[in-house]
């Protein structure tokens, strides 16, 4: 291809990318905090115990929410902008490593970019596992380099999820993979420690499993991507037949099969089996969910389709062209409305300057708040007051009118010395302010700044550090 025609077809590429991302993530333009179902991230967030992955819950958020908690102590940049940045380098760095897997380059970024899996995941706020979805291509695309393979890793692994897929993934493709397998287990540390000291979560897992979409039944849904749990957060389209076109956009990929390493290929396979398996066999992921430390973080499954993706971008990118072009057009029909349905990721506020002042750090139980509050256009999100302060968190969640999670042991005892006003039993709890309606009562707990917050913390710093370890490594190969 002449020069000038190839510099011509990246112009044309990279608008392309930038097209796809900017009907993605259009709403984020606009001031705000972003609040969406499990998206809270508010501009101020508090460095607490749940943050750093040793809160009333489950770590299924550290090290992300301790991350940008530490990013917000300066208070030069807002946190939601920070989300914001992470989210559209996310999606550049995924792109740029898609065009690496092949000569479709069209077909690889736009199924990398633009499928129901990261539509879905948007709609439900899980932002972070969308940028760990995106940054997979990269870490295949970098094989080669052991080490920059390890910092692509290593930002996928922001959150739980996108450290076990990506660490997954870097490990199958890396020429190193000793040295690539330390440096996943430690990214692992931020989550996993937590994990290991804490009692695993309880059931539910039919609840989460992969749900069947309009016309393609739950195989086809799963071999198209989608599938998430919750019915409100699956777009339009995709409850109208839609979903078809994934159907024959996985066909149209076998057409380039051969594009793609046989461990991608092996990953794809036990990433959807995975997926369809939870769903055929939810006593046993409910066994496991309750049983093996961790296991918790697949209980929703559709998380397990992220280890399909380096495939499917990889076949995409091996398609001649007649068949790229047909791939393309596919990846656009599985969620043609997804531009309108992103609108709800519009940003909004939190209102929770004020509730921060008073707490000054110390824990704060609100008698009868809800794990789930309404915005002003009665979408749901995670109550935003649990990022800002230093909740007490009950945790407590209902699918279908079903309890998946029960009340948190310590929200449980805190509401019940409450009831009994005593004083005494909420100090030895850690709550240090007590909410009900116009009603502050201060217990005179400080606080907690106990042997787990100091864990919490070092385990986070040391993750913000790791990729200095792979320059110190290099310094001393020298």
């Amino acid at each position: 291809m002449p020069r000038t025609s190839q510099h011509t077809r990246q112009i044309l590429l990279w608008a392309w990318v930038s097209l796809l991302l900017g009907s993605l993530l259009w709403p984020l333009a606009a001031p705000g905090e972003l609040l969406l179902r499990d998206m809270a991230v508010v501009d101020d967030p508090a460095l607490s115990l749940s943050a750093l992955g040793f809160g009333d819950l489950p770590s299924r958020n550290a090290p992300q929410d301790g991350v940008l908690a530490l990013l917000g102590l300066p208070g030069l940049i807002p946190v939601s902008w920070v989300v914001r940045v992470l989210l559209v380098a996310a999606g550049l760095a995924g792109a740029w490593g898609a065009m690496q897997l092949g000569r479709a380059q069209f077909a690889a970024t736009t199924v990398a970019l633009y499928n129901p899996f990261v539509v879905e995941r948007l709609l439900q706020g899980h932002w972070s596992l969308v940028l760990a979805a995106w940054l997979l291509p990269l870490v295949v695309a970098l094989r080669a380099h052991p080490r920059a393979q390890i910092v692509a890793m290593w930002a996928a692994s922001l959150t739980p999820t996108g450290a076990v897929i990506a660490g997954v993934v870097a490990v199958v493709t890396s020429r190193r993979r000793v040295l690539t397998s330390v440096f996943v287990l430690l990214a692992w540390l931020p989550w996993l420690v937590p994990a290991l000291l804490s009692t695993p979560t309880s059931g539910g897992a039919q609840a989460f499993s992969v749900r069947a979409e309009a016309g393609v039944g739950t195989i086809g849904t799963v071999l198209g991507l989608g599938g998430i749990w919750n019915a409100g957060a699956v777009p339009a389209s995709r409850e109208a037949g839609f979903a078809v076109a994934g159907v024959v956009l996985f066909v149209v990929l076998l057409a380039g099969v051969r594009n793609c390493p046989p461990a991608l290929l092996i990953l794809g396979v036990v990433g959807l089996v995975a997926a369809l398996g939870t769903w055929a066999l939810p006593g046993f992921t409910s066994w496991l969910v309750t049983h093996v430390p961790g296991a918790g973080l697949f209980r929703d499954s559709q998380k397990l389709l992220m280890l399909a993706i380096p495939a499917y971008v990889s076949m995409a990118a091996g398609l001649n062209r007649p068949l790229q072009w047909a791939a393309v057009v596919l990846a656009l029909l599985q969620v043609p409305d997804a531009p309108r349905e992103v609108q709800a990721l519009r940003p909004s506020s939190s209102n929770t300057a004020e509730l921060a002042e008073l707490a000054a750090g110390r824990d704060v139980l609100i008698v009868g708040a809800p794990t789930l509050v309404l915005r002003d256009d009665d979408l749901p999100v995670v109550d935003p007051r649990a990022k800002a302060v230093s909740l007490v968190e009950s945790g407590e969640l209902r699918v279908d009118g079903i309890i998946t999670d029960p009340p948190s042991p310590r929200w449980t005892e805190a509401v019940d010395a409450w009831s009994h006003r005593d004083l005494d039993r909420l100090r030895e709890l850690g709550v240090g302010v007590v909410i009900e309606g116009e009603n502050v009562v201060e217990t005179g707990a400080g606080p907690q700044r106990g042997w787990r917050f100091h864990l919490g913390l070092g385990l986070t710093v040391f993750w913000l550090l790791l990729p200095w370890g792979l320059v110190l490594i290099r310094r001393r190969q020298r």
